[in-house]
């Protein structure tokens, strides 16, 4: 797997990943890889939407990416099963890639 190359950041979305770090390891897996790996290429509208969604304390949050409970605004709950589907299927790659690399150890 392969990072695409991230533009330079602005400083409003320097302040916007500053914000992301949440400190909670349950919402890390999903909003740090997201930050690293498709904010600064993603639609103005979908960071702008990932801003609004900082913007929710740390509980609520859990909340939505455990789906224990949903934001009222629409787009934030749209982006929270953008960011869940995507980091899932990042991890299936992650482990197809380790159990294709364990098969060829194993052939060696």
């Amino acid at each position: 797997m392969t990072t695409p190359i991230q533009p330079e950041p602005t400083n409003e979305q320097r302040r916007i990943i500053y914000q992301a770090r949440r400190g909670l390891k349950e919402l890390d897996f999903y909003i740090d890889l997201y930050v690293k790996e498709i904010y600064l290429t993603a639609e103005p509208a979908e960071q702008e939407t990932f801003a609004e969604m900082l913007t929710h304390e740390d509980p609520d949050l859990l909340d939505y990416f455990t789906n224990q409970n949903r934001p009222e605004n629409e787009e934030i709950w749209a982006l929270v099963n953008k960011i869940k589907t995507w980091r899932h299927n990042q991890r299936f790659d992650l482990k197809t890639d380790l159990d294709i690399k364990n098969v060829c150890l194993e052939l060696v």
